[in-house]
C-alpha cells in the first residue's frame, strides 16, 4: 500500500476525455474502473488526477493473498496494548481520498464483499471487527483497474461488480503520444525516442511468438532512461524491453532480430 499526497503533478499527456470522465466520477460519486494493458499509463493517469484534484490517494497493489482485513484494518499490538489500525481503504474513506485499487482481479473474493456497499447507493463501509459503519464523504473515490487480456477462468472480475462501476478503456498511445510520454519521463531527445517507440509497435504487433503482453510504455522509458544516462542502445534494450519480455531464447532472438531491422 502506498499513500500519496503530493503538489508535484506528474506528467500525462490525455489521449481523449478520460480527465473529464475521471472529475465528473469523482464530483458524483461514481466509482471507476480502468481496463488496459499492463504498463500502458492507468497508474500515472490515477496520480495525475490526484494531484490536479489536491486529492490524497491510497494505492494498494492488489495480490492473491489480499484480504478484506488488508484494505479494512485490523487490531495490533502496540506497547503492549491492543490497538485498532486503519487500512487504506478505511483511511481514504474517512479522508474523503481516493482509493486505488491495482489489478483489483487478483485480490481474494472477500475483497469483492467489502466494496460492494461502497460502489452503490449505500457509500457504506462496514468494520465489522469494531461494529462502526463508516458512510464515505462526497469527496471519497474508489478506483480500479484490471488488465481484461490477462484474465483466465480462475480470476475473472465477475459482471456484478464490474457493472458497479464507470468504465474507461485504456491502450498503449498514438505513436506521437507515446514519443511525449517516454522524452518527458526519461528526458531523452524525442528523435532518439521515435526508433524506440517504433520499435515497440512491432512488437505489440507480432502474431505467433510466445508473449504473454507487448512491451509497456513503461519498459521503454525504463529503456530510454538508461540512453540518456549514456548507456548504449543494444545494452539498454537488452536490459530493459528483450529480457523482461521472455525468457525464452528463441524469443529473445526474435526480438533482437527486431532491433537490428530498427535500428539497423
Amino acid at each position: 500500500m502506498n499513500m500519496q499526497n503530493t503538489p508535484t503533478l506528474p506528467f500525462y499527456k490525455p489521449t481523449s476525455q478520460e480527465c473529464d470522465l475521471f472529475e465528473t466520477a469523482h464530483d458524483n460519486g461514481l466509482p471507476l474502473l480502468l481496463k488496459g494493458p499492463t504498463g500502458c499509463g492507468k497508474t500515472r493517469f490515477v496520480e495525475h488526477m490526484a494531484a490536479k484534484m489536491d486529492k490524497p490517494l491510497y494505492t494498494v497493489a492488489c495480490h492473491d493473498d489480499l484480504s478484506a482485513a488488508d484494505l479494512i484494518g485490523r487490531y495490533l499490538l502496540k506497547g503492549g496494548e491492543t490497538v485498532w489500525v486503519d487500512g487504506p481503504l478505511t483511511r481514504a474513506v474517512r479522508e474523503g481520498g481516493i482509493c486505488y485499487l491495482d489489478e483489483v482481479v487478483e485480490a481474494r473474493k472477500d475483497v469483492t464483499v467489502v466494496l460492494h456497499p461502497l460502489t452503490d447507493t449505500r457509500r457504506t463501509l462496514m468494520i465489522d471487527r469494531t461494529g462502526e459503519e463508516l458512510v464515505a464523504p462526497r469527496g471519497f473515490m474508489l478506483v480500479a483497474s484490471y488488465n481484461p487480456g490477462y484474465q483466465n477462468v480462475l480470476k475473472r472480475l465477475k459482471p456484478s461488480t464490474r457493472q458497479r462501476f464507470l468504465s474507461i478503456s485504456f491502450d498503449f498511445p498514438e505513436a506521437e503520444t507515446e514519443i511525449a510520454v517516454v522524452a518527458s519521463e526519461s528526458r531523452l531527445e524525442p528523435g532518439r525516442v521515435a526508433p524506440l517507440v517504433r520499435l515497440a509497435g512491432h512488437i505489440r504487433n507480432l502474431s505467433g511468438m510466445d508473449l504473454e503482453e507487448g512491451v509497456s510504455t513503461r519498459l521503454l522509458i525504463y529503456a530510454a532512461t538508461l540512453m540518456a544516462g549514456g548507456m548504449g542502445v543494444n545494452q539498454a534494450l537488452e536490459a530493459a524491453v528483450i529480457e523482461p519480455l521472455s525468457d525464452e531464447p528463441d524469443v529473445q532472438t526474435a526480438l533482437r532480430d527486431l532491433v537490428a531491422t530498427i535500428y539497423g
